[in-house]
């Protein structure tokens, strides 16, 4: 009997290869594509508002990839499990293409189909995910597996109002999304900052607490609670007040000055100093000084398009068997990937007369950041490890 996998290709040895493929070619596709139709450059038929969408594809696409990315791989490297064959990755895989690309066909496709093929993916992931966590007894990183099942909610909010069963579910639905991504990242860096920086810095010894890891998480978590649950003014601002305080302090004890030496380092302190940032603008937001939009787009493409650029890259490298190093290409991109940010929040809190050049430059910006990812990286997670080893 022949058990060789149909998708036996280095692409589908580790989700990770294949989710940041889509990943980074997805950043490109979907912002390429919501300039033109922002700009009223194109029209296409689409299952979604065309805000909808871009809100809908930027979390539950770009960002659900790179998430699929790294659970996969690293419940695997917590377990000793495989989660997942070639051909389980490869139709996991199709799967997530087939949520982005039926939407188009709304004219042809039921919506009810276009949004079960959408909300299956999450799932399919989750249970992928959390098999070994509980075959292995690993019962403490299940908190992933309620992160994603709560990811799963938002988006059925999202469409829940598409399809008419509500009539305003929707915002909830996004708003809950993007709060979940935000704390799963929170809840990564506790694990991944230290380590990076002891491996990356000789002789360097970061402070972990878990005590304040999981006060600084629940203050953040409260801040998105009080935005959903429609709380303003000084509660608000108050509690992401203390969500700044205690970010600021969990971040100290992990911090050295030599990361700026180190691009995979500094890319990642930058894009939580973003999330911080994001709870600034919260707090501003909060007592009528700034728009509300900021501090989202703050979170969004400052603190996720940053960080999972960065763990992205630094990821890749690490599982292909390759030396922990950032190339001058991918320097450039964290550096593009931060204008972008720039441009798309800061700017435009300062002169907001120039809001629409802003956004144009921080646009073009995020496409040349990708294009440089893509550029590097797709050869990387399409070829086998260099160092012979499986994976």
């Amino acid at each position: 009997m022949n058990n060789k996998p149909v998708f036996d290709y280095p692409l589908f040895a580790m989700g990770f290869r294949a989710f940041f493929a889509l990943a980074g070619l997805s950043a490109l596709a979907l912002i390429a594509l919501w300039n033109a139709m922002s700009n009223g450059a194109l029209h296409i038929d689409n299952y979604y508002p065309a805000t909808y969408w871009h809100a809908h594809e930027m979390l539950l696409g770009y960002s659900t990839a790179v998430i699929a990315g790294f659970l996969l791989t690293a419940v695997k490297n917590w377990t000793g499990r495989q989660t997942v064959t070639p051909d389980q990755l490869a139709s996991l895989s199709f799967l997530w293409i087939y949520g982005r690309v039926m939407p188009f066909y709304s004219e042809l496709l039921p919506d009810q189909l276009i949004a079960a093929v959408d909300f299956a993916f999450l799932p399919a992931l989750t249970y992928f995910v959390t098999k070994p966590l509980i075959i292995t007894g690993n019962l403490r990183n299940l908190v992933f597996t309620a992160l994603l099942l709560l990811m799963m909610l938002g988006n059925g909010l999202i469409h829940a109002e598409l399809l008419g069963f509500s009539e305003a579910g929707a915002l909830a639905g996004f708003n809950l999304v993007v709060a979940l991504i935000v704390m799963m990242i929170l809840v990564i860096a506790g694990r991944v900052f230290p380590f990076f920086t002891e491996r990356g810095l000789s002789g360097v010894i970061c402070i972990r607490n878990p005590g304040l890891d999981a006060v600084a998480i629940a203050t953040g978590l409260a801040v998105f609670l009080g935005m959903m649950l429609g709380v303003s003014g000084i509660w608000l601002g108050m509690a992401a007040i203390a969500a700044i305080v205690l970010n600021l302090m969990r971040v100290s004890g992990w911090y050295n000055p030599r990361i700026w030496y180190v691009p995979l380092l500094w890319v990642l302190y930058i894009g939580y100093g973003w999330l911080i940032l994001g709870f600034v603008l919260v707090a501003l937001a909060a007592f009528s000084i700034v728009a509300p939009a900021l501090a989202l787009h703050a979170f969004t493409v400052g603190g996720i398009g940053i960080l999972t650029l960065g763990m992205m890259a630094r990821v890749a490298l690490g599982h292909t068997g390759r030396a922990l190093k950032a190339s001058n290409v991918m320097a450039i991109a964290f550096v593009l990937i931060n204008l972008a940010a720039l441009f798309r929040v800061v700017f435009p809190a300062i002169l907001p007369v120039w809001y629409s050049s802003f956004v144009m430059v921080s646009t073009y910006s995020w496409l040349a950041a990708f294009s440089l990812f893509a550029f590097y990286y797709l050869p990387i997670l399409t070829q086998p490890r260099i160092d012979g080893e499986p994976g």
